[in-house]
């Protein structure tokens, strides 16, 4: 099946990115990429940049079709040749993702170009080729990190993402205790053993080490809604800039918790009897 020609703008930047000076493929890769592919090397002492699009640009004419630039493509991002650099294989396949949506078309993980609805905006692009979102899964959070902040997820918005993530561990823990209150004030009746049962519990709280862990639990919590949620919700997004590395970290804090939740038992209803 022939493919449409590629549109040379887009050509232009898929070179830019496979060329790139730092993070693209060397000169002899290029050099032996496209001879694997068919494709003549035309400019071998240009930039790479200019030489990939040259050689991608007058093959495209002489067959008529943008089949061999998919194949190109395909072949340049096997995952088998990147099994080694699995962060620069994700960064060059959301570059990739970026520009190829406006072509109708997407990257997979498998390194295979699909046909995808063709954006028509640069927040469509980026909302479809989301970096923090593809950062996440290859961090595998949890589903529940990725269940209560898709929409933020989908268009890089850091800010909305971390205040929404840090609201779904309030929520989980009211859903497993029933309580209503929120922040610290959760955090102390939801997790307080000294004078009762709690009602979330780690361990048995027989020892002072396992005390020390249901201590150090609730302090992270209180620490986590104190700097993130509280702050989120209160602060203008335009007064508290979220970098992307830090809302991976904060997530991935996120993801810890949501993980630890999930084991933790519901020790005032077992000691009441309740199911």
């Amino acid at each position: 099946m022939a493919l449409p020609k590629f549109d040379l703008g887009l050509v232009q930047s898929i070179s830019d990115i496979l060329g790139d000076t730092e993070k693209g493929f060397t000169g002899s890769e290029i050099g032996r990429l496209l001879g694997e592919s068919g494709i003549a090397d035309l400019l071998p002492h240009y930039t790479k940049r200019h030489r990939i699009f040259e050689a991608l640009k007058v093959k495209q004419e002489a067959d008529g079709c943008g089949n061999n630039i998919g194949a190109f493509i395909q072949h340049a991002m096997n995952p088998v040749r990147h099994h080694d650099e699995q962060e620069r294989f994700e960064d060059t396949r959301n570059k990739l993702n970026h520009v190829l949506a406006f072509g109708g078309y997407q990257l997979g993980e498998d390194g295979k170009l699909v046909r995808a609805e063709k954006a028509k905006t640069l927040t469509e692009a980026q909302a479809r080729a989301s970096k923090l979102k593809e950062h996440l899964l290859a961090r595998k959070v949890h589903p529940d990190v990725l269940r209560y902040c898709r929409e933020e997820l989908l268009v890089d918005n850091y800010f909305h993402a971390v205040f929404e993530a840090t609201k779904s561990v309030a929520e989980k823990i009211r859903q497993l205790t029933g309580l209503r209150s929120d922040g610290a004030t959760l955090v102390d009746e939801a997790f307080t053993f000294k004078s009762c049962i709690p009602h979330l519990a780690f361990n048995t709280l027989q020892s002072d080490s396992e005390q020390s862990e249901q201590k150090g639990f609730m302090n992270l919590l209180k620490g986590l809604f104190g700097t993130f949620r509280n702050t989120t919700a209160h602060a203008p997004k335009i007064t508290w800039n979220i970098e992307e590395q830090d809302a991976l970290d904060i997530l991935s804090l996120v993801s810890l918790i949501h993980r630890r939740l999930d084991t933790a038992v519901c020790a005032r209803k077992v000691y009441e009897g309740k199911p």
